[in-house]
């Protein structure tokens, strides 16, 4: 059993750190909104603020995995007393006639009401499971959804619980597991985004990011107070820690984890889902299916294509066709999703394997792929619970800009990821070509209010104390952006996806007891620093303008000019090296692609990547949460496909979802 499963299994665990009590207690389902009715325990002091909390337990149907059917009324009230243990004094449950539970619970400050009622979704999953047992090996996947309100002056207990239970019935549909709320209280921010608000955007994030500092630089110097030393040490200071952190994770890199023996225990049987918007894919998923059900694995693997679509589409006719053929390719339409959150969540009802690996529909593994993951996942000693492979771009030679995205991958998958893992004592999982012990993907699930919501899952996997390991051998190929509108698109929802889980899971994290000093520094320079960084680093052209300014021209032997010099002379080159030393074959042999990157990066390319991270800063603090899916294209051969800006599909976030994200 991996260090995750022992965490969620463990009955004395609430996952926040709070000793389990026997402190509250069953009652009713309309005792739970009267509040004359008090616990049985004495509580001190004045009454406290208190929330309803709904929580909906479904299983799928036997008959048809698309639906659902709800729990029966014996089990809803064993596992009633077992949430008991795990309630605060003064709370109270109830199991109700519809199915659901039903509690009264205390109102905790904002920044710890998600860390709680998580936990609470992840105790009533244990007390379900353990109460309800089914026929089989496995019983069928729980979906749980999670809603709650507050009781205030705005709304009363009866309100609330009406609520909670609309935003639980939210939840269900996200089958994620997370907590969501709704109510009278909850302020919508529905920005207006059009092409003027995008471009004030971009015009703060540069020409604001230079002029703004060197006004207040000045303003500062005309009242006597000289700050350009502070800030030149702070600059110094940050181009430091960037520079060193980059020849660490180099270092690192050039050392690549060793593949584990093959483990005692025989493979098990692995599902390969593959989540896809079928517009989007329509032209690239027959042929990523056919090279999934080539993958040859002794465990035997499930192909299950999780998609959605808003219309019918001829492609759908040559799936059903597929299916029947292959006995191992599941198809499964999830009609009410709107992400590949839903998708990937939907799939885990019909996922037969111990092992699943998650992929775009662009991916192509190399084979042999899941007797790789295998290796990690079943390892006789410390084994993972995911293991994140080296994506590597297909379509390189098709670009200017998918030469550079194809090398930039490199840089990413086969330098900082392993080489990061390897300095902070924790990987990542990046979305695709990553495989999962199926328990541990059934407790954490994906988030579908995260626009990155690969990071967010493995944020979660880091606090639940579960270990992701970065593998650069093993390979899938994927395709680039070939435009650079489609690829700004793709970085915007990447940086603000980041930002996002920053926001969310930078407290928790420092705050964990779990975790050690080695892996909270490492999160704090990838959630904190990642962030800071792109304001920081501009920082030098208002600096020179002022030092220009000030003293009448500017030095160009400064130490400030030679250290930024160095640092985007040397740092940035000895990544691109690294890369191409580790590369994948089939891009290694391409020299020039390096040369070019290298070129691009000292130029422009860096800057733009900051730019993107600034802009998708403000668009977050401003209220907007887009996800731009960029369609795909296939022109009949694996290395000639590429993207194309879409027509594009926007989903909006709903309040609810942007309220847990902010917290």
């Amino acid at each position: 059993m991996s260090l995750l499963e022992r965490h969620f299994n463990d009955p004395h665990t609430d996952h926040t750190g709070a000793p389990a009590g026997q402190t509250g207690r069953v009652v009713s389902a309309d005792e739970v909104l009267d509040l004359t009715v008090r616990s049985r325990v004495s509580l001190p002091g004045p009454r406290p603020r208190e929330i309803v909390a709904v929580l909906d337990p479904v299983r799928a149907d036997p008959e048809d995995a698309t639906s659902s059917v709800r729990t029966e009324e014996e089990v809803l009230a064993a596992a009633a007393e077992r949430l008991t243990r795990h309630l605060q004094p003064g709370e109270l449950v109830a199991p109700t006639d519809d199915g659901q539970l039903r509690l009264r619970l205390r109102h905790e400050d904002k920044a710890a009401r998600p860390e709680r009622l998580q936990a609470m979704a992840y105790h009533a999953v244990e007390a379900l499971e353990s109460v309800d047992h089914r026929e089989g090996d496995r019983p069928a996947v729980l979906d749980l959804g999670v809603g709650w309100a507050p009781v205030s002056r705005k709304q009363d207990a009866h309100q609330a619980e009406e609520y909670a239970a609309s935003a639980a019935a939210e939840s269900v549909l996200q089958r994620d597991l997370q907590p969501r709320q709704l109510g009278r209280h909850l302020r919508v921010r529905r920005p207006h985004i059009d092409w003027w608000s995008a471009g004030n955007q971009v015009a703060m994030a540069t020409v604001g990011a230079v002029f703004l500092p060197f006004l207040a630089l000045v303003g500062l110097y005309s009242f006597g107070l000289d700050v350009s030393s502070a800030l030149y040490w702070v600059l110094v200071g940050s181009l430091g820690v960037t520079a060193l952190t980059l020849w660490a994770e180099s270092s690192y890199a050039l050392d690549p984890p060793r593949l584990p023996a093959r483990p005692s225990a025989p493979a098990p049987r692995a599902s390969a889902v593959i989540a896809a918007y079928l517009p989007n894919e329509a032209d690239t998923i027959v042929e990523t299916l056919e090279t999934f059900l080539a993958q040859e694995y002794s465990g035997g693997l499930q192909v299950v294509l999780a998609y959605n679509t808003p219309f019918a589409l001829p492609v759908e006719d040559d799936l059903r066709a597929m299916a029947e053929a292959h006995p191992d390719l599941t198809l499964l339409k999830v009609e009410d999703s709107t992400s590949k959150a839903q998708n990937v969540n939907a799939a885990l009802r019909v996922a037969e394997g111990e092992l699943i690996g998650i992929f775009d529909a662009d991916h192509h593994p190399m084979p042999g792929a899941f007797e790789r993951a295998w290796h990690w996942i079943g390892a006789d000693e410390d084994p993972a619970d995911v293991v994140q492979g080296h994506c590597v771009i297909r379509n390189g030679s098709e670009s200017a800009l998918a030469k550079l995205v194809a090398v930039e991958f490199e840089q990413i998958y086969a330098v900082s990821h392993p080489g990061r893992a390897r300095l902070h004592g924790f990987g990542i999982f990046g979305g695709s070509n990553g495989y999962w012990r199926a328990s541990a993907l059934e407790r954490i699930r994906l988030r579908g209010s995260f626009l990155t919501e690969d990071i967010e899952a493995s944020m979660r996997v880091l606090e639940a104390g579960g270990r992701i390991v970065n593998d650069p051998g093993l390979i899938s190929r994927e395709l680039a952006p070939e435009t650079p509108r489609a690829l700004w698109k793709q970085r915007m929802r990447w940086a603000q996806g980041w930002f996002q889980v920053s926001l969310r899971h930078l407290g928790p994290i420092l705050r964990s007891r779990s975790l050690s000093l080695r892996q909270k520094i490492g999160a704090s320079y990838l959630l904190a620093w990642r962030e800071l960084y792109p304001w920081i680093s501009i920082t030098a052209w208002p600096l020179f303008g002022f030092l220009a300014w000030r003293d009448g021209g500017l030095d160009m032997t400064s130490p400030l000019f030679l250290l930024i010099t160095l640092f985007v002379s040397v740092s940035g080159p000895l990544q691109t090296l690294a890369a191409y030393r580790l590369a994948a074959p089939e891009i290694r042999a391409h020299k020039a692609w390096f040369w070019g990157a290298m070129v691009a990066n000292l130029l422009l390319y860096t800057e733009a990547k900051n730019l993107v991270n600034r802009v998708a800063q403000l668009k977050q603090l401003r209220g907007e949460h887009q996800w731009v899916v960029t369609p795909r294209r296939s022109r009949g051969d694996e290395a000639a496909s590429a993207e194309q800006p879409p027509s594009d599909r926007t989903t909006d976030r709903t309040s609810a979802e942007t309220e847990e994200v902010a917290a």
